[in-house]
C-alpha cells in the first residue's frame, strides 16, 4: 500500500533566513523568507515553524507558529517571521506544506543550532541580500 503513494521532491523552493535593520528594535534582526525560485505558482501554503534545542545543560523548546499564505508567484519570495535572537542558539524548524496544481508538497528545513550568524551567509536568489539558506 504504501508502495502505491508517490511523494514528489521539493524544488526550487527554499527557505532563507536574512538579516534586516529594525526600526522598532534599532538593530539588524533576522527574517525568515519563503524563496519560490520555481516556474511554477505554489498555492495553498502552509509553514509551520518551532525552535528546540538544549541551552546550558537544559531542553528548551518554543510555541509552533503558523503561516498560511493563499499563494506564492513563480519566482518570488514572502516574508514568514522575524527570528528572535534568544532562539538563534536552538534549532529552527520549518515544516513546508503547499500545492503545485493538485499535487501536494511537503519538506521539513531546519537551521541547526548557531547557523544563523554572519559567518555563513551566502547570496539569496531574487532577494539578492546576503542571508543563510536551506534547502
Amino acid at each position: 500500500m504504501k508502495a502505491d503513494i508517490i511523494i514528489p521532491e521539493v524544488e526550487n523552493v527554499f527557505l532563507a533566513v536574512v538579516q534586516e535593520w529594525s526600526d522598532d528594535f534599532m538593530e539588524k534582526v533576522w527574517y525568515a523568507y519563503l524563496v519560490n525560485d520555481s516556474d511554477y505558482l505554489i498555492e495553498s501554503v502552509m509553514v509551520v515553524s518551532k525552535a528546540f534545542g538544549t541551552i546550558d545543560g537544559e531542553m528548551k523548546k518554543t510555541s509552533l507558529l503558523r503561516h498560511a499564505f493563499v499563494e506564492v508567484p513563480a519566482v518570488s519570495v514572502v516574508k514568514i517571521e522575524m527570528i528572535e535572537k534568544s532562539v538563534l542558539a536552538l534549532n529552527n524548524e520549518f515544516m513546508l506544506t503547499f500545492f503545485i496544481g493538485d499535487k501536494l508538497y511537503d519538506k521539513k528545513f531546519i537551521f541547526k543550532a548557531h547557523s544563523i550568524h554572519e559567518d555563513f551567509v551566502e547570496e539569496v536568489p531574487i532577494l539578492f541580500v546576503d542571508g543563510v539558506i536551506v534547502r
